[in-house]
C-alpha cells in the first residue's frame, strides 16, 4: 500500500504539501484530472477573483460510486500520468456520508488516497457522468462544466483546469460592476450542500489552497474573494448556509496580514 498523503502547514491532507502553485498553473500535492470544459482567458495575465461554489451529486449526497459503476469509469480516465500510482486498492468508502464522523471521514480519506476511482463530480468535469447512473442525472445531460478545483468531504483535492486557463464554473456571473465572471476568476468547489456543514478537512484544505492563490496571484485579495450566490444571486445559493463565512476569512488572516 502506498504511504498516506502528506499533510500540509495547515493540517489539511493531500497527495503532497500544498505549499504553491508551479510554473504549469498547478496545485503542488492535488491530483490532476484534465477537464476538456476549458478554454483560454482573454488575459491569462488577469486572474484577480475567488469564487466559493459547492456541489454534491447526486443532491444532498458525498462519497465515491459504488464499485460497479467506478470500474467502469477507470478505464475512462484522460491519462494516467496525471493521476497518483497505486499499488493496491483500498476498500470502498461509503457510497454516502451526511455528517463528519470521523471513522467516515476516515474512510473516504483512505478511499480517495488509495485508488485511482473517480466521484461524480470528476465525471460532470471530465464530461463522463452516465445520465442513467441516477435518475437526477438526466437533467444535466450535455451539460458542459467545470471548476479548477473540487475540495471533497476528506480534504483531498482534485484539480481539472490550470489556473492561466478559463473553467467553466461561474456562468451568467457579475462582480464589483464587471461581468463575465469566468474572464477573470478561479472556481473553487466544495463537495456539499445547502442543508449540511462542510467538513473540519475541507476548511483547511480550503484555507491551505487559498493561502497558495494568494501568493501566487496577487491581485486576487481576501476583499475579492466571494461567493457564486453573491456574483449569480438571482441563479444560484451556494456555497448555501452552512457556509462559514467568518471562519473562513479569520483561517486566511496571517495571508491578509
Amino acid at each position: 500500500m502506498s504511504a498516506p498523503p502528506a499533510a500540509s502547514a495547515s493540517g489539511a491532507q493531500f497527495y503532497g504539501a500544498v505549499h504553491a502553485v508551479d510554473a504549469s498553473h498547478r496545485l503542488i500535492g492535488a491530483h490532476y484530472r484534465e477537464s476538456p470544459h476549458q478554454d483560454e482567458r482573454p488575459d491569462a495575465r488577469d486572474i484577480s477573483l475567488l469564487v466559493i461554489h459547492a456541489i454534491s451529486l447526486p443532491p444532498g449526497e458525498f462519497g465515491r460510486p459504488a464499485d460497479a459503476a467506478a470500474a467502469h469509469r477507470d478505464t475512462l480516465i484522460h491519462d494516467p500520468a496525471n493521476i497518483r500510482a497505486d499499488s493496491a486498492p483500498a476498500a470502498e468508502a461509503p457510497s454516502t456520508m451526511s455528517t463528519d464522523d470521523p471513522a467516515n471521514i476516515g474512510a473516504a480519506r483512505a478511499h480517495n488516497a488509495e485508488t485511482n476511482r473517480t466521484s461524480y463530480i470528476d465525471d460532470l468535469f471530465l464530461g463522463q457522468l452516465d445520465p442513467a447512473a441516477h435518475p437526477y442525472f438526466e437533467t444535466l445531460r450535455g451539460l458542459r462544466v467545470s471548476a479548477h478545483l473540487c475540495i471533497f468531504r476528506d480534504g483531498t483535492v482534485t484539480q481539472y483546469v490550470p489556473f492561466h486557463r478559463r473553467a467553466w464554473h461561474a456562468g451568467v456571473s457579475q462582480f464589483d460592476g464587471r461581468e463575465r465572471c469566468n474572464d477573470y476568476s478561479i472556481g473553487i468547489e466544495l463537495e456539499g450542500c445547502d442543508e449540511q456543514p462542510f467538513s473540519d478537512a475541507q476548511y483547511r484544505a480550503l484555507a491551505a489552497v487559498t493561502q497558495a492563490l494568494l501568493q501566487r496571484y496577487p491581485a486576487i485579495t481576501p476583499p475579492r474573494i466571494t461567493g457564486h450566490s453573491d456574483i449569480a444571486p438571482h441563479r444560484k445559493t451556494d456555497p448555501g448556509p452552512h457556509f462559514d463565512w467568518p471562519r473562513f476569512r479569520q483561517s486566511l488572516a496571517p495571508a491578509a496580514g
